[in-house]
């Protein structure tokens, strides 16, 4: 087997999510950040198709020169190589512009059978860049797959539906996007990870390395805008407090309840 590319994003754990309402993106100035949860998914996906299959897995990411370090831990739980795509002109991208950076990183890395993505993302969760990656790389697609095999020069995935479960075929290469919990990612391997941390030389490329126009990528190339942020405080719920001692507080407890 060849190549296995793993798109991989860095996103903030949601209760650290806070949007600036000047340039209404989301700041990450201050969140704690972590590896997508369902791209953990895809990982480990990806590791266990190359222990049957032999090939190599690649993490794919586009984003700031900080995701280093978060690569390096996808590099930790046993991927083989990584690259980054960091560039400016990449900023404040929606899903179009950032599937076009990512599908013309795959051509240039080149000889690849699968390429995996998680379900969706948790700060967005539009589940749209496995799909769009596929149509611009002219590729069959398999999406919401929880479990994914490889026969031959074809991958079967199995995909969760109401009552049961469905099989898909396609011929490799092809795309696949792995469904939230569909296996548990290993624990990375922190020996291996201080390996990587002085031994790896992570690979970045920008706008000129891909040949992409500025016009194409980032925030010019995208097609949808968010032109407001509206806060929703979330219900609460009706609290009613009672004081006394035990048999006070029981017997009012005791009311509440008949008037109920």
């Amino acid at each position: 087997m060849k190549n296995i590319i793993v798109c991989t994003k860095i996103v903030p754990k949601s209760e650290n999510i806070i949007f600036d309402p000047t340039t209404k993106r989301l700041d990450r100035s201050k969140a704690e950040n972590q590896i997508n949860e369902t791209d953990k998914n895809a990982i480990e996906t990806a590791l266990r198709l190359r222990e049957e299959n032999g090939g190599k897995v690649i993490l794919l990411s586009m984003g700031p020169p900080f995701f280093e370090s978060y690569l390096k831990l996808g590099m930790a739980m046993g991927a083989d190589d990584a690259i980054l795509l960091s560039d400016r002109n990449f900023g404040g991208a929606d899903t179009f512009p950032t599937a076009l950076v990512l599908s013309t990183a795959i051509r240039k890395i080149g000889d690849y059978d699968l390429i995996l993505a998680g379900e969706e993302s948790s700060d967005a969760g539009l589940g749209q860049l496995p799909g769009q990656i596929a149509e611009l790389l002219d590729l069959p697609q398999i999406l919401f797959a929880s479990s994914v095999n490889v026969e031959e020069d074809k991958v079967r995935a199995k995909r969760t539906i109401k009552g049961g479960h469905e099989t898909v075929e396609a011929r490799m290469p092809a795309v696949i996007s792995v469904e939230m919990h569909a296996n548990q990612p290993r624990f990375p391997d922190f020996k291996r990870k201080k390996t990587v941390d002085t031994e790896h030389h992570l690979t970045v490329w920008g706008s000129n390395d891909l040949e992409l126009a500025e016009a194409t990528t980032g925030l010019k190339g995208s097609f949808t805008f968010v032109r407001g942020l509206v806060d929703i405080n979330p219900p609460q719920r009706k609290r009613i407090y009672i004081r006394g001692d035990s048999k006070e507080v029981s017997s009012k407890l005791v009311e509440l309840m008949r008037e109920k």
